[in-house]
């Protein structure tokens, strides 16, 4: 099920640019999250032309058109809108999307989403108050997390520490699936280095 709002004005204004593409037949939007689950996620709508929507896309009519929507970012779009309003200017469409950066893990949620709400809720907070942060690069297929600092932590002589005793005990506590932790970060870089 797709919880997302694409208002009437929306659907109104999204359908005035699809009749302007060239070869419009059966064009539609996409929506998805580049970056999910993390401080940099966007969240964004493209043209979606006939065969470019991707398998497990779930398909939404809508006022003239299909709205698809990326399976694996439906938890993070939960509760969006998506809104236009008319102004002088010519207008503004807005995309709230409040579960982007974070969204609801629950113990069925891809593995991915589950480190990346540890670290973001209860490892970057800490790392914070030395300037740092450590993201997920990617889980290999033997359950490695791949980490990659930055900020203070990058070049930092305690890294080793931090991750041994610090991180891994965090994401192997409440991650038992997982089989390790991996740092790909070049510490020889130490401008920022907090110690």
């Amino acid at each position: 099920m797709v919880n997302v709002d694409i208002t009437e004005s929306a659907q109104d204004y999204l359908k005035e640019l699809l009749d302007k593409q060239k070869d419009n037949d059966g064009i539609g939007i996409r929506m998805f999250v580049a970056n999910p689950g993390t401080p940099s996620a966007e969240t964004c709508i493209a043209y979606c032309r006939p065969g470019e929507q991707k398998e497990g896309d779930v398909v939404v009519p809508l006022k003239g058109f299909n709205a698809y929507f990326e399976e694996r970012s439906l938890p993070f779009l939960e509760d969006a809108k998506v809104d236009y309003s008319p102004d002088r200017m010519g207008g503004q469409l807005t995309i709230r999307a409040p579960n982007s950066k974070m969204p609801r893990v629950t113990d069925d949620s891809p593995l991915e989403d589950r480190i990346n709400y540890v670290l973001y809720n209860d490892v970057n907070p800490s790392l914070a108050s030395h300037g740092g942060n450590v993201s997920l690069v990617e889980v290999t297929e033997d359950m490695i997390a791949v980490l990659k600092f930055g900020g203070g932590c990058q070049g930092c002589g305690s890294v080793a520490i931090t991750l041994k005793q610090g991180i891994e005990v965090q994401l192997m506590d409440k991650l038992p699936e997982l089989k390790g932790i991996r740092d790909v970060t070049d510490h020889t870089d130490r401008t920022n280095a907090y110690m």
